[in-house]
């Protein structure tokens, strides 16, 4: 059998599949379906100081190979996180991330100092927040605004700080590169590239807040792209996401230079997915001779 362990910023995942921020929850409802332990890691569902509502329904559309949500990141606060969940996942051998988002600096330094101190083994900082101070425009939208917020957090964080990069904008990997150099210490993407449908009937747009965020397997080659992109101008590890449904796009991911992958819209219609990609990725590596799957990062040979 293959080695499918993987190290990022400094810590061991028994396996590179994990799964991606809002998609999972906090995992109670899969480990009923399986022991969720044999996951590499959970990314758990995106946190805040406070208890969000998120946005009003509707919130989730179908689109061709893939769906638009607008959830909000509706979440019940760090405090009920600590009290209700946290007691559940750590019984788990499993590495836990802690997806943490905020609508000002202030709010992110208070979650991750917060968060810093519970026993999740990585930090996530979701950019793709809008900057209520800055009016409205999402953190990750420039490398000024995604280098400013990690600076600022970085003294809060005490464990390996993930930062999550928004497909929404034009250099994705320049904006990595701004986040590297103030202390990030691995990177993820990509987050949801922004969409909208439109009801015939009523000519509105089918989600109240008339866009939402494009996932599924729609969105794959753009996500293969980025993180090629991205892995080629940092130093820093690369979880890549966006799109993955197979064992196939898994190694795809990998080749193109994550070191590890995060699966999400393909557990809303498959929960065993991930359970599926690990296996199937273990026989192919397997057949092609290869010891441990860290040898195939970043292997993809452009022409």
């Amino acid at each position: 059998m293959a080695d499918l362990r993987v190290s990022v910023a400094g810590v061991s995942f028994k396996n590179p599949v994990i799964t991606a921020s809002g998609c999972f929850g906090y995992g109670k409802e899969y480990d009923e379906l399986y022991d969720i332990s044999r996951l590499g890691g959970i990314s758990l569902k995106g946190m805040t100081l406070k208890e969000r509502l998120g946005n009003p329904p509707p919130r989730i559309a179908e689109t061709p190979s893939g769906m638009l949500n607008s959830v909000g990141l509706q979440n019940p606060g760090f405090d009920t996180f600590v009290k209700e969940d946290m007691p559940f996942l750590r019984q788990k051998d499993t590495v836990l991330i802690a997806n943490v988002a905020g609508a000002t600096i202030e709010d992110y330094c208070g979650i991750v100092e917060r968060v810093s101190g519970t026993d999740v083994d990585m930090i996530e900082l979701n950019i793709s927040c809008p900057n209520v101070k800055e009016g409205g425009v999402a953190f990750g939208v420039s490398c000024e605004s995604a280098a400013n917020v990690v600076r600022q957090v970085r003294p809060y964080a005490k464990k390996p700080l993930i930062v999550k990069l928004s497909p929404n904008v034009t250099d994705i990997a320049a904006i990595a590169q701004a986040v590297e150099a103030e202390g990030a210490d691995a990177v993820s993407l990509i987050n949801t590239l922004l969409g909208m449908r439109i009801d015939l009937k009523s000519r509105r747009p089918i989600l109240k807040n008339n866009v939402g965020g494009l996932s599924g397997p729609a969105v794959f080659p753009v996500a293969v792209r980025m993180v090629w992109q991205v892995a080629s101008r940092v130093k820093i590890p690369v979880i890549g996401m966006g799109g993955i449904e197979t064992w196939q796009d898994a190694i795809e991911m990998m080749l193109a230079g994550a070191g590890a992958v995060q699966m999400g819209a393909a557990l809303f219609y498959d929960p065993y997915a991930p359970l599926k990609v690990i296996e199937g990725m273990n026989q192919w590596l397997d057949e092609q001779g290869v010891k441990s799957v860290s040898e195939i990062v970043g292997q993809v040979k452009p022409w």
